[in-house]
């Protein structure tokens, strides 16, 4: 009895010390809640888009919108605070300016990349195009929602919750498991994705800040749109 003790005493020492970076872990209860909330909000969503009645980028806006406020709340009631995702107040700041950072790094690679493709007669559209609305207020909803309401409920679940609740299984299986799902629930699938789930993933467990992976796939998104813009 005394050797298993010691023997279980051994792994938790092994199992901290291997975590000790990574402090965002993220309770059953309120990941199962929050999980409970996106489908109940997504077969909302499906429900009002069918009657076709609402404008379709509203409708999802909306109900990002409410993601986003139901998922702290829930987090702030029934989980260890907002600094259990990443969002403490002291994180938020820095968080941002590390993700500028981040952003700025990653983005030199992806210009070095597109100018290669360019160089040799491939448009960079061919990796990255988005169709964008013709009236001028459906595109300002689109990049509204598109650009920044869409990137930090996304960020928020799968990297804040997900990938945090799939930490104490190892770093590659949450990240391969998060990076697999985000990139299954978008309607439209691409290498793009996948390379951003990593890349935002990666982000998340070396800075510990939900704002650094927050902001990459908001300043990413909007270089997307800007690229298709001008090719």
């Amino acid at each position: 009895m005394r050797i298993g003790y010691r023997k279980l005493k051994a792994l938790r020492s092994l199992y901290v010390m291997y975590n000790r970076h990574f402090q965002m872990t993220v309770e059953i209860k309120p990941f199962f809640i929050c999980v409970g909330v996106l489908l109940f909000t997504e077969l909302v969503a499906s429900v009002i888009l069918s009657m076709d009645m609402i404008p379709r980028m509203l409708v999802i806006g909306a109900i990002r919108l409410l993601q986003i406020h139901l998922f702290l709340l829930i987090f702030i009631v029934w989980g260890n605070g907002l600094s259990s995702l990443g969002l403490g107040k002291n994180q938020l700041c820095s968080g941002l300016w590390r993700g500028m950072l981040w952003s700025a790094a990653f983005g030199i690679v992806v210009f070095i990349g597109l100018g290669i493709l360019f160089f040799y007669g491939q448009s960079p559209s061919t990796l990255i195009h988005t169709r964008f609305p013709e009236q001028t207020g459906e595109l300002l909803l689109f990049l509204f929602v598109g650009g920044f309401v869409a990137p930090v409920a996304e960020e928020i679940f799968f990297r804040g919750m997900l990938y945090g609740f799939l930490r104490p299984l190892g770093i590659f299986v949450a990240l391969f498991l998060s990076t697999l799902i985000f990139v299954l629930l978008h309607s439209v699938r691409s290498p793009t994705q996948a390379v951003g789930g990593v890349l935002f993933a990666v982000a998340y467990e070396t800075e510990g800040k939900l704002m650094v992976p927050i902001t990459i796939h908001v300043l990413g998104n909007m270089a997307i749109f800007a690229v298709s813009a001008l090719f």
